[in-house]
């Protein structure tokens, strides 16, 4: 089936009549003729039987069929287009199979970049392109962060409620890509659109943050969970009480706590050996911040694993570049120069505020020094 010549140089009615033909030879249920009532009218028609050129079509011929029917929507003032661009998203999130479902994306993603920055049409064509990134596994494609996500609305800004149902649906396909950085990125954005109003409504996602963060191997810096106004509303309750181990207590808090409430952990997903790993990374950054001798033999005893195991585990530990050390196998310790704090409150600000006192004394009496090098070049300069 030939498809129709690209549309250059003509109205859109003409083009939409051109559609409408297309279609009819495809076995769409719809006229050849222009409708009377102008082109909103012909879109409606046209987007309703759009999908059959999914059922013959080579990819790049539907493609280019949906880009046809972009080019005149984006024409539609936008007060009249919000129904005709809902209903296009629509029929393009259930294309049949990969390929299909790749070229939707596409026209989508034109549609996206087409509308005027202040159209709040732009909020709706993005949740449907991250429906088809779901179902393509294309999510690269369509989000790059949450900085870039921010600016792609920065004209208009979508609600909190259009936000969370955004963030709840990206925090589903980036997990199932595998970016559970991102992922849990995602969720701490989505509590952050709660209010002091309406966090006690939250209980569901700010569960789903903690298990997520939990779970994301990559994530150690827990603290400002607990700062989240739907995560303190959780006070009391298991969920809060594991986030608070992870956060600021050792492995020996982390098993007792698992021992009391194995199914509540294995509930969540969350996997026991995974989270007996990641707590003796955070035990040992415990350790690393007041010791920065640390013997083998203490490192066996907090972390309770083998005295075989021990250069393995920090081995891991220097792979994180959460702590930079040193070992010494023959004296059996590790020398730790810096690490990453679990919790930044008073103590750690004040460490850093002396840092930079230091720092700021160390340029001055450079700056002096170089002053009397300079001085002492020029007097001899006037000497000659």
């Amino acid at each position: 089936m030939q498809l129709p010549p690209v549309f250059i140089d003509i109205s859109p009615e003409d083009q939409a009549q051109e559609l409408r033909s297309y279609l009819k030879g495809l076995g769409a249920e719809i006229s050849e003729e222009k409708s009377a009532k102008g082109i909103e009218d012909d879109l409606h028609k046209i987007i309703g039987v759009c999908d059959a050129c999914f059922r013959e079509g080579q990819e790049s011929e539907v493609e280019s069929v949906l880009n046809d029917i972009v080019s005149i929507m984006v024409l539609v003032p936008m007060e009249r287009a919000e129904n005709i661009i809902l209903a296009f998203c629509e029929k393009l999130t259930k294309a049949p199979g990969q390929k299909l479902l790749l070229a939707s994306l596409r026209a989508l993603w034109l549609l996206f970049q087409s509308l005027d920055e202040r159209s709040p049409m732009r909020y709706h064509v993005y949740y449907h392109l991250i429906q088809i990134a779901k179902q393509t596994d294309q999510v690269k494609s369509v989000f790059r962060d949450i900085d870039h996500l921010k600016q792609q609305f920065a004209s208009c800004p979508p609600s909190s409620e259009q936000l969370q149902k955004l963030y709840r649906l990206l925090h589903e396909v980036l997990l199932k890509s595998n970016q559970s950085e991102q992922a849990a990125k995602v969720m701490i954005e989505l509590l952050g659109t709660y209010t002091a109003e309406n966090a006690s409504h939250a209980r569901e996602d700010a569960i789903r943050c903690i298990v997520s963060a939990l779970a994301d191997p990559s994530t150690f810096l827990l603290d400002p969970l607990l700062s989240l106004k739907p995560v303190r509303f959780l006070e009391g309750e298991l969920i809060h009480d594991l986030l608070s181990i992870f956060v600021s207590d050792n492995l020996q808090s982390y098993l007792n706590f698992y021992q009391n409430h194995k199914e509540f952990v294995t509930s969540q997903g969350l996997n026991h050996e995974q989270n007996m790993q990641k707590m003796r990374l955070l035990s040992f950054m415990q350790l690393a911040e007041t010791n920065p001798e640390i013997s083998f033999d203490t490192i066996q005893k907090e972390l309770q694993i083998g005295a075989d195991e021990v250069e393995a585990f920090l081995i891991e530990v220097l792979k994180t570049r959460l702590v930079r050390a040193r070992m010494d196998q023959a004296a059996r310790k590790v020398y730790t120069s810096s690490t990453m704090h679990r919790t930044f409150g008073t103590a750690q600000w004040q460490q850093l505020r002396d840092l930079l006192c230091s720092w700021k004394g160390n340029l001055q009496a450079v700056q002096e020094g170089m002053k009397t090098i300079t001085a002492a070049q020029l007097e001899l300069l006037n000497q000659q």
